[in-house]
């Protein structure tokens, strides 16, 4: 930022009262939830009414906290999202998975900065001064740009392409003309469904879709990428046909248990090989457990028998698993420590998809 652009943001960062900051963050994590749900809905049905309603009254809910608190960014943040919903609930806009994806990106940020003040850390890498260019732009946007401003907005602050901006390609039809997104958008459903099953998952299919693709990109994109997308999102949802006492049990698995739990990739993919164009994906989800020394599951592939989506998929979800193992160590340290244990496991993975792997790590990390 510029001296002007910091001494512009610090007039809206400065704490007034921490008691009163203390409270805004308890009622700001009280509303969380809800926000959250109605957002959801809304991805399921942009005409929801109720939800539409719901998540106006609580986000207004949080400015006026914002404003009784004299807690300045919170006002800042939620007014051009109020505007933009009262666009919305006057039927005069348009609700899309980019807008969500901006407004919860938002309200996460400001959750983040209470944080950070009230810990006396530095706001720097939130990008706020981005984030409030990005929801001024957004909130003056029309309706076809409102996407475009979206996408904009959420590539400044955290320096990756929104998860629903990938599926935003040309429309491609399979033989029955059948309109690819839209499918794309029925299995980006069904993996948030997923994502409810449990705290652990919240977030999972963002942070693997991105991991997946820019692997990909470092490698000229020699899978499909919309193929692979696909595969991201529903390479798990097997899990939903086994009792959630086998896949989200803690602890070890009965022998019994194990032989369930490895059914789940022929579950996904046979639901995927019965949809008419996706026979690609298919096979990168029956195959995302396989390893390339032959002691994956279920058919034991070796190395020249698994096709690259699959061995993408087998690296970032073991990635993410690890991650989640080591959370308690702080983000930085989990992140080093899931690297390290990626690599040392070079009979399990590819070793040439490990190596584009790492470069996109890295990117992450020197971010």
């Amino acid at each position: 930022m510029s001296a002007i652009d910091k001494n512009y943001l610090a007039s809206y960062t400065q704490i007034a009262d921490r008691e009163l900051l203390e409270e805004f963050r308890d009622s700001l994590t009280d509303q969380a939830a809800a926000l959250e749900r109605q957002v959801a809905n809304l991805r399921r049905d942009s005409g929801d009414r109720d939800s539409v309603a719901s998540l106006f009254r609580a986000l207004h809910t949080i400015k006026g906290d914002a404003a009784i608190c004299r807690f300045q960014l919170g006002v800042r943040i939620t007014h051009p999202i109020e505007s933009l919903l009262v666009r919305l609930r006057e039927g005069r806009l348009n609700f899309t998975p980019l807008l969500a994806e901006a407004i919860l990106l938002a309200l996460d940020r400001l959750e983040l900065a209470v944080e950070s003040l009230l810990s006396g850390r530095s706001l720097d890498a939130l990008r706020l001064d981005a984030l409030l260019a990005g929801l001024d732009r957004l909130e003056a946007s029309d309706t076809a740009g409102m996407d475009t401003s979206a996408v904009a907005l959420i590539e400044g602050v955290t320096g990756f392409r929104p998860v629903a901006a990938s599926a935003k390609v040309s429309p491609k039809t399979t033989a029955k003309g059948h309109n690819r997104n839209e499918d794309l958008r029925f299995f980006q459903d069904l993996a948030l469904q997923l994502e409810t099953r449990s705290p652990l998952f919240k977030g999972r299919s963002g942070r693997l879709l991105r991991l997946a693709i820019d692997t990909n990109n470092r490698a000229g994109k020699p899978v499909d990428p919309v193929q692979l997308e696909a595969a991201v999102f529903l390479h798990d949802i097997g899990m939903m046909f086994l009792p959630e006492s086998v896949w989200l049990k803690v602890g070890q698995l009965a022998d019994a248990e194990r032989r369930q739990l490895q059914e789940h990739p022929g579950y996904a993919a046979g639901l995927v090989a019965r949809m008419d164009g996706w026979q690609e994906a298919a096979t990168m989800v029956a195959q995302h457990h396989e390893m390339v020394d032959g002691r994956g599951y279920p058919r034991g592939l070796k190395e020249d028998e698994i096709v690259p989506g699959a061995k993408i998929l087998a690296i970032i979800d073991a990635f993410e698993a690890v991650t989640l193992k080591h959370s308690h160590r702080g983000e930085g340290r989990s992140l080093l420590r899931a690297v390290a244990e990626i690599n040392a496991s070079d009979k399990q993975f590819s070793v040439e998809w490990i190596a584009h792997f790492n470069q996109v790590i890295r990117g992450m990390v020197e971010a």
